[in-house]
């Protein structure tokens, strides 16, 4: 295995591409929205981030369907990437998860990082694990969806998540 190298910020020269953040097109019946900011240390937007979602789809299964890099318009295949733009937001058309204990898997690429992180969305404050912070892993309700803010480094950071075998 080799070691990880610095990302970015030159996600918009090759890994876009069109649909890239829409799992389902909005306006679709039971669409929502999850969104929010990635924020550096300072609490400044990281204007060059890309975050990938993972997802189960509405009924909690874990979804194996090809097409992500290719949508139809209604095949539901629990993956996207959404690039942030310029002040840090970045914005999923997508269904509610599902499941015992919705949420929304997220991976983030960022300028100075030398690896990617990765982070979880839970939707109800009672499934989230128990760890320090914990709160910083609860997304928001808002009208038509969720916010979630991801913020890097600081006072609030994130809580990020290693798996068993990375380094």
């Amino acid at each position: 295995m080799t070691p990880g190298q610095t990302v970015g910020p030159f996600f918009h020269l090759g890994l876009p591409y069109p649909g890239d953040s829409e799992l389902v097109p909005p306006g679709r019946a039971g669409a929502v929205q999850l969104q929010g900011f990635v924020l550096d240390g300072a609490g400044d937007p990281v204007p060059d981030a890309l975050i990938e979602l993972w997802q189960a789809d509405a009924e909690g299964r874990v979804v194996r369907a090809a097409g992500s890099l290719r949508r139809d318009g209604w095949t539901f295949t629990g993956w996207g990437r959404a690039g942030t733009d310029a002040t840090g937001r970045y914005t999923f058309s997508t269904l509610a998860p599902g499941g015992p204990r919705p949420f929304f898997a997220l991976t983030v690429f960022a300028r100075g990082l030398t690896d990617r992180l990765f982070t979880r969305a839970y939707l109800r404050a009672e499934d989230l694990p128990p760890v320090d912070r914990r709160e910083t892993l609860l997304a928001v309700a808002e009208p038509h969806g969720w916010r979630f803010d991801i913020r890097l480094q600081g006072d609030d950071e994130t809580v990020f998540l290693t798996f068993p075998g990375q380094q």
